[in-house]
């Protein structure tokens, strides 16, 4: 079997296979590059030693089984026998749902989630969007620090087990988003600068030295990041990648590393016949994140939307701290905005930034499923100091309503796992580390960061204690009982109108008739239905545009419009969707 890997700083590498140790050559063909035969088959255990060193797992690693700092392993994809064909599922028209595998089920395994699929078959979402899978020290954590990018993290189930669970949701015609970081790496078991300048002090991130992506030895990095990419569509039959924190990648080159990427797999998808999209996660509100590559812009398929979350949580929860400040200031102006062009700060000043910030959106130019809508993610529940969510301190009623305004958007929704049934167990920040003093200076850390906000150190969740990861699992008990089962019938609910009435997938911005009061009455029509959301203590009226037949879908019981003005009385805390 031929091994290869880059080293250009190396005078000699050795591959060491099954405790045997073999000579590799210089590739006169690729500057950096080592070559070498060797018998294997899947299974076999290797690594690379540099200039005499111990031996390091490959940096194209497909499985550690033994974790980051261990022996690679061959991985013989031919194997795995597909038992359900996969035409693939584009974005336009789809409602995502985030799990993270560890604590979707509190076996927090590959195959213990695939066996609750049916419950988001039957939900009615499309996708499910993993969270990071790659391998990182210890059991659990939240995935972020990966170190392997092209390998699968054993304990969910190694590469095998993530196939499964792909295989399984395309059997129930669910498509599978993928989580990537290409921004960093973890702190623990980083074996890549030992390799070649994959890192570089050119530029700077909240993690230290950047990627990579545009110092000398850049082009054989983004080529390993687009390769990673596309290993996951192609061998794990994925249907798109949500890119983690895309602001974090700096470059400086001709043409932008994420131009490049979204070029590769938009090649892939039409060599492989199906649909592939990138979601980016970027806070730079910058429309050129999904602009096509044609007309000067990376060309990513979508982004989330966090202007539109941070207008539509300080509409429901009044907070106004941090960067909810800007939002704050005016509510009802915040969440119109957002729902009628997607970004709030589009060149606007931001006191939570002290400087303008965003560029403006098109609607015109932009289909609206381009952007993800969403109530809760796992960033906007786990960064909180107690990992609360809006079930912590929001009425059923409110939730109801804010599911009708993530639904009826012209946004891609997203949900967050458990969400729908408004979960009451916390989704906290944990992690596994090995290594005592990284373990004690992220304990120190968090707390540190969240007395500076005015919490007592004692309340903060130590992320390194088992308990803290055992809280954030899903409680299965929950959906069944109320008040969490009518919630997850309302979403049903949701979900079916959406896909059944194209007006709700229409990735035109039409609406009729906006409006958002300070009082907290949120009203639009788009094509036959009118949405009408309360999110008052108290009742309100308003006057819809156009007569109204039925109520499609709403929360408490809502009669039709009555008297000579055609007033519709909507009950506190409700939301309606009117025919």
């Amino acid at each position: 079997m031929l091994f290869e890997v880059w080293a250009p700083q190396a005078r000699h590498v050795a591959l060491e296979a099954d405790g045997r140790t073999y000579a590799m050559e210089a590739d006169p063909a690729r500057p950096g590059w080592w070559r070498g035969e060797a018998p294997a088959r899947h299974g076999t255990r290797y690594g690379f030693a540099l200039d005499g060193g111990p031996a390091r797992p490959d940096p194209r690693s497909r499985r550690q089984p033994d974790g980051p700092d261990g022996p690679s392993a061959v991985v013989d994809f031919g194997r795995f026998a597909w038992r359900h064909p996969w035409p693939g599922r584009g974005l336009p028209g789809a409602v995502l749902y985030e799990l993270h595998t560890g604590t979707f089920t509190p076996e927090g395994t590959f195959d213990a989630a695939a066996g609750r699929l049916p419950h988001l078959a039957e939900l009615g979402v499309t996708h499910v969007e993993l969270m990071p899978v790659c391998p990182f020290p210890g059991r659990h954590g939240w995935g972020y620090d990966g170190v392997a990018p092209w390998a699968v993290h054993e304990p969910y189930g190694g590469p095998d087990g993530l196939r499964r669970f792909v295989d399984a949701a395309h059997a129930l015609g669910l498509g599978v988003v993928l989580d990537v970081v290409h921004n960093h790496l973890g702190p623990s078991g980083n074996h890549l600068p030992a390799y070649g300048p994959y890192f570089t002090d050119t530029h700077h991130t909240p993690w230290g030295a950047a990627v990579n992506l545009d110092a000398p030895g850049s082009p054989e990095v983004r080529a390993y990041l687009i390769g990673s990419a596309l290993a996951w569509l192609r061998d794990y039959r994925l249907d798109g990648l949500r890119l983690d924190a895309v602001h974090a990648l700096a470059d400086t080159g001709p043409r932008h590393f994420l131009a490049d990427l979204s070029a590769a797999v938009d090649a892939l998808a039409g060599r492989l016949g199906r649909p592939l999209f990138l979601i980016a996660e970027s806070d730079l509100n910058d429309p050129a994140t999904t602009t096509p590559r044609e007309a000067g812009g990376h060309g990513l398929h979508a982004q989330w939307n966090d202007d539109f979350h941070h207008a539509l949580h300080t509409a429901l929860t009044g907070e106004s701290q941090g960067y909810y400040a800007d939002f704050a200031a005016d509510p009802a102006h915040a969440l119109a905005k957002t729902l009628r062009g997607g970004f709030f700060h589009d060149g606007t000043p931001s006191a939570f930034r002290a400087r303008r910030h965003g560029r403006p959106l098109d609607p015109a130019a932009t289909p609206a499923h381009r952007l993800l809508g969403y109530a809760q993610t796992h960033d906007q529940v786990g960064n909180r100091a107690l990992g609360d969510r809006l079930s912590a301190r929001l009425s059923p009623g409110l939730l109801a309503c804010a599911a009708a305004l993530v639904l009826c958007a012209p946004f891609t929704p997203m949900l967050f796992m458990g969400e729908e049934w408004g979960a009451r167990t916390p989704w906290q920040y944990f992690t596994d580390h090995p290594d005592p003093a990284l373990a004690e200076a992220v304990r120190t850390g968090r707390r540190r960061e969240f007395e500076a906000h005015g919490w007592p150190a004692e309340e903060i969740p130590d992320p390194q204690d088992p308990a803290t990861r055992d809280r954030s699992c899903l409680d299965w008990t929950e959906p069944g009982r109320p008040p969490h089962a009518r919630l997850l019938a309302w979403y049903r609910n949701l979900i079916a109108l959406r896909r059944a009435e194209p007006a709700l997938t229409d990735p035109r911005w039409r609406y009729e008739a906006l409006s958002v009061t300070a009082e907290g009455l949120v009203s639009f029509r788009r094509g036959p239905l009118h949405i009408a959301v309360n999110l008052a203590a108290r009742p309100a009226a308003l006057r819809p545009a156009g007569p109204v037949t039925e109520a499609a879908a709403a929360w408490r019981p809502v009669g039709l419009p009555d008297g000579p003005d055609g007033v519709l009385r909507l009950p506190p805390e409700t939301a309606a969707v009117l025919r």
